[in-house]
C-alpha cells in the first residue's frame, strides 16, 4: 500500500506546550481534552468508546494500526474521540481480520490525528501537570494554542447528551453470536445462558454504553432495552423490566442532573446496575459527591481490590471523575477500591437491590475477572 506523503502537524496544549508531528487521519483542526491510555492493544474499541467524546486520545504504546481494523471489534457505530495521537503508525495491516488500514478508518470516519510524536514526553507532562485541552493541527503553533485555551473544560459538560440514542432500541447480540473465528470450538464464557425467549428484561439507560457491555448483558439471560438518557423514571417504569442498567459514558457526571433524578425515583423499585458513569450517577442519586482526577484512569492493568472477598481484579478503565469514598455516608456500602489511589471503584446498596462498579467489567482486561458482576446482576432480578 503506498502511503500519504506527509505534511507537518502540531500538538499545542493550553498551558503553550508543543508537540511537533505529522498529519493524519482526516484533514483538518480539533479540539479537546488531552488523555493518555496504557492499553498496550485494543486501539480500536479505544477508537469507538463513546466514554471518549470530546477527547484527544495519546495511546503510550508506540506501535499503533499493524493489525487494521475489522467490523467485529466496534463498540459503536462510529468514533465519538475529538483527536488520536500516536508515536508510530504501522505503515502496513498484517492480520487475517483485517479489512481496512486504521489511516483509512480514520479518514472515513473524519477523526483528525497526529503520527510522530513523542508521546512518552507527552504522557509524563499529562502525569505532572493534569489533563489538559489541546489542538492538533497543520496552522501556525500559536493559532492551535489561542484554540486549546479557548476550548470549554470538561468540568460541567453533559457529553452524554452527544452520544445517547436518540430513540428507544431492543439489542439482541450475544458475545456467541458476535464471537470473532479465531477458534470456533472454543466455548464463550457465559454462552450457555443464552436463551431464544430470554427470562429477564433490562431497560438500559444508554449514556454511551459499549455493546460489549449489552452482550455480556444478554449472554446472562437478558432481553436489554435501550432508552435515551433523557428517559424518566415513569417511562422505564412503564416498559415493567425486572432490572435497570445505568450505562457508561462520556463528560461530567454533575452535569448529567437529569439522570440523577430518574435513577432516585428508580432507587428501591427496580434492581439497579451501573458501570463507570452509571457508577458515579448512583453515588450521585445516592447524595454522594464526585470529583476531577488529576489524569484520570485510563488503561487495561488497573488494579481493583473487591473489600468483600479480598481479591485483587485486573481491569480496564476509562475515566476522568470519581465518587468521593468519603461523602458515600451510610446509605451505600463501598466494595471496591483502587489500589493505586485508593479511589471508588464499586458500591452496594443491599435495601435498594442496586450496585455499581467503576471499572469494565466486560472488557476482558483479566480477562474473567470481573464477569461475575453480569451473574449478580441477574440474580438480583431473579434469573
Amino acid at each position: 500500500m503506498k502511503e500519504k506523503p506527509r505534511r507537518k502537524a502540531t500538538l499545542a496544549l493550553a498551558d503553550g506546550t508543543l508537540f511537533p508531528g505529522f498529519a493524519w487521519g482526516a484533514e483538518g483542526s480539533t479540539v479537546g481534552e488531552v488523555v493518555f491510555t496504557t492499553g498496550m492493544t485494543g486501539y480500536q474499541e479505544v477508537l469507538t468508546d463513546p466514554s471518549y467524546c470530546g477527547q484527544i486520545v495519546t495511546m503510550t504504546a508506540p506501535h499503533i494500526g499493524n493489525t487494521g481494523v475489522n467490523h467485529d471489534d466496534p463498540e459503536s457505530t462510529k468514533p465519538a474521540l475529538a483527536g488520536f495521537v500516536v508515536r508510530a503508525p504501522s505503515p502496513i495491516s498484517s492480520n487475517f481480520r483485517a479489512e481496512q488500514s486504521l489511516d483509512e478508518y480514520l479518514t472515513k470516519h473524519r477523526v483528525v490525528g497526529i503520527s510522530g510524536v513523542d508521546t512518552r514526553r507527552l504522557t509524563r507532562l499529562l502525569r505532572d501537570r493534569g489533563s489538559q485541552n489541546g489542538c492538533i493541527g497543520t496552522e501556525d503553533p500559536a493559532t492551535l494554542v489561542d484554540r486549546a485555551r479557548s476550548a470549554p473544560n470538561m468540568d460541567g459538560l453533559d457529553l452524554a447528551a452527544q452520544v445517547t440514542p436518540k430513540a428507544r432500541y431492543d439489542f439482541t447480540e450475544s458475545r456467541g453470536s458476535w464471537r470473532c473465528s479465531f477458534d470456533p470450538t472454543q466455548p464463550v464464557i457465559g454462552a450457555s445462558h443464552i436463551e431464544r425467549d430470554p427470562p429477564l428484561h433490562v431497560v438500559a439507560m444508554d449514556f454511551g454504553a459499549k455493546r460489549n457491555i449489552l452482550r455480556c448483558l444478554v449472554d446472562v439471560g437478558c432481553r436489554v432495552t435501550g432508552v435515551p438518557a433523557s428517559t424518566s423514571a415513569a417511562e422505564i417504569l412503564a416498559l415493567n423490566p425486572d432490572g435497570v442498567f445505568l450505562s457508561n459514558g462520556p463528560g461530567d457526571p454533575a452535569a448529567v442532573d437529569y439522570a440523577v433524578r430518574t435513577i432516585r425515583d428508580l432507587l428501591g423499585k427496580k434492581p439497579i446496575f451501573g458501570i463507570c458513569l452509571g457508577h458515579q450517577l448512583l453515588g450521585l442519586a445516592l447524595g454522594a459527591r464526585t470529583y476531577k482526577l488529576k489524569f484520570g484512569h485510563r488503561g487495561l492493568n488497573q488494579p481493583v481490590k473487591d473489600l468483600t472477598t479480598g481479591r485483587v481484579e485486573i481491569t480496564t478503565q476509562n475515566h476522568g471523575f470519581v465518587v468521593d469514598v468519603d461523602s458515600i455516608g451510610q446509605r451505600a456500602t463501598t466494595t471496591h477500591l483502587h489500589l493505586n489511589d485508593g479511589t471508588s471503584e464499586g458500591l452496594s446498596v443491599p435495601d435498594a437491590r442496586a450496585f455499581s462498579v467503576q471499572y469494565h467489567p466486560e472488557a476482558a482486561a483479566g480477562p474473567h475477572d470481573a464477569l461475575y458482576l453480569f451473574q449478580r446482576f441477574a440474580q438480583a432480578m431473579g434469573g
